[in-house]
């Protein structure tokens, strides 16, 4: 057992491959890890490994896919004048401040979550924002973000030793343990290549719209939060 490492393994988790001999190691692996424990049907399977099994889940999944987008496609909201008028308002208010912002279709996991608004009161966006820590397998998610915050007072309540809430805090220990010269953020470079993944890195000392001008943006910003020791598979642009 991967969990307990005393007692003989006998199951073996779906998503992350982790042995576990009891019902409550497994549910400690799936709290640790943020494990959900729900095969991956999108993981990669080498062509030494692929079996007619994946053959057969992959066509499945396409499926499935193909019928979700035609439900979506059938929605009344898709047709809605008053959905249209929004997104398109957002994304001419974003090209103003020269972010070249995506929206998906209804049915899109992103899609429904975004909650991303423009107050033309007072000129500003208020972002669905969400926070990747990869180092302890945690996310976040933000709403109602103004644009004119700075990165690093938006990671204050979770990797500020001192102004972090203390449940937070412990689950991103190796966050606040370290240095804050170390940490990093980075934002996934739009409309490359799957063998090409890059990375920008951000100015935590910017406010989030200084950051977000010249990217693309699909939705909403996912930003990672990074140490600089650790980031060996996350490849900067230019580096």
């Amino acid at each position: 057992c991967e969990t307990c490492s005393k007692e003989e393994a006998k199951y073996r988790c779906p998503r992350c491959m982790k042995y576990s001999c009891s019902l409550l190691c497994v549910k400690k692996h799936k709290l640790a890890l943020s494990c959900n424990g729900v095969r991956d049907k999108t993981a990669f399977v080498s062509v030494n490994e692929f079996t007619d099994l994946n053959l057969l889940s992959d066509y499945r999944f396409l499926e499935d896919v193909g019928r979700t987008a035609d439900a979506a496609a059938r929605h009344c909201i898709v047709h809605s004048p008053a959905t249209k008028r929004l997104l398109y308002c957002l994304r001419n208010k974003a090209r103003g401040c020269n972010i070249e912002l995506k929206t998906l279709p209804v049915g899109f996991t992103k899609r429904r979550e975004n909650s991303t608004t423009f107050n033309s009161v007072e000129n500003k966006f208020y972002w669905h924002l969400k926070l990747i820590f990869p180092h302890c397998h945690a996310e976040y998610t933000l709403k109602g973000v103004p644009d004119d915050k700075t990165l690093a007072d938006i990671l204050k309540p979770y990797i500020d030793p001192v102004e972090s809430d203390p449940v937070v805090c412990q689950r991103l220990k190796i966050y606040t343990a370290s240095p804050q010269s170390d940490v990093r953020i980075l934002m996934k470079i739009e409309n490359r290549s799957r063998n090409s993944v890059r990375y920008n890195e951000l100015d935590a000392s910017r406010s989030l719209l200084d950051n977000l001008k010249g990217k693309v943006i699909i939705e909403y910003p996912t930003l990672f939060v990074v140490l600089k020791t650790l980031k060996n598979d996350m490849v900067v642009l230019g580096q």
